[in-house]
């Protein structure tokens, strides 16, 4: 992979706009409802792969009022801070509470938190989760961070190179950004990529412009998010 390579003008990515988040919101619940209600018709199963923060809850109430067979759909995480999983800042809390509700409380949970005291050796009973999950996955959305992180794929995470190598058979890996306050387990670049469909989920004009910032030519170790984009695979959805 080259990683100072800017965006091919075919790759461009379709930018999904809408005026506000509610709307934004609404209306991607709608497409990874319709998504998943098709992976479910075509292969008796669906899967989901989340992003924690503020951004996505909207998105995740809308979800889980949305008619399917939820029973049939397991949802795995982009990533996971290394705490317990009723700490505030777990990502597989906050999943549990804001999707894994009303009608999708079917829905199976794969979370990336496992009992070992770090993520370095909790990193293989994680890829052992993740192999019950049959790739490619059906849907990943993905968030974005300030900095051009997606996941926890860190710009000055000493893990990045090995986060973003697309030659690496590894589904997850741990990642202890130096200023982020707990370590973290992360999908790798590879099985982000490796999906049917791939959303970028941002709002808000600074996302916007670090989104604009990454369009241009320069290292993906820079901006992490630069390797999605330039993967050719992904959409964007964003509102102000």
């Amino acid at each position: 992979m080259n990683t100072t390579s800017t965006l091919n003008p075919d790759s461009i990515p379709a930018v999904h706009r809408y005026s506000d988040r509610h709307t934004l919101a609404a209306a991607l619940a709608g497409q990874v409802a319709d998504d998943l209600r098709t992976a479910i018709a075509e292969r008796g199963a669906a899967s989901l792969v989340v992003s924690g923060g503020s951004t996505p809850q909207p998105f995740f109430a809308g979800l889980s009022r949305e008619s399917l067979g939820w029973d049939q759909v397991t949802v795995t995480l982009a990533d996971e801070r290394w705490v317990p999983t009723e700490h505030e800042a777990s990502n597989e809390r906050l999943v549990r509470r804001t999707l894994i509700t009303g009608k999708a409380s079917k829905a199976t949970l794969i979370g990336l938190k496992t009992p070992e005291e770090t993520p370095e050796q909790g990193r293989k009973p994680c890829e052992q989760a993740l192999a019950a999950i049959s790739r490619p996955f059906d849907v990943v959305v993905l968030g974005m961070g300030g900095d051009g992180h997606t996941a926890s794929l860190f710009p000055d995470a000493p893990e990045l190179p090995a986060g973003l190598d697309l030659t690496s058979e590894d589904t997850c890996l741990a990642v202890r950004p130096p200023d982020a306050p707990h370590p973290r387990m992360s999908l790798t670049l590879k099985a982000l990529l490796d999906s049917r469909r791939l959303i970028l989920h941002i709002t808000g004009e600074q996302k916007w412009q670090v989104y604009q910032r990454a369009l241009q030519h320069g290292q993906a170790e820079e901006l992490p998010i630069r390797a999605v984009l330039r993967s050719g695979r992904v959409e964007v959805w964003w509102a102000p």
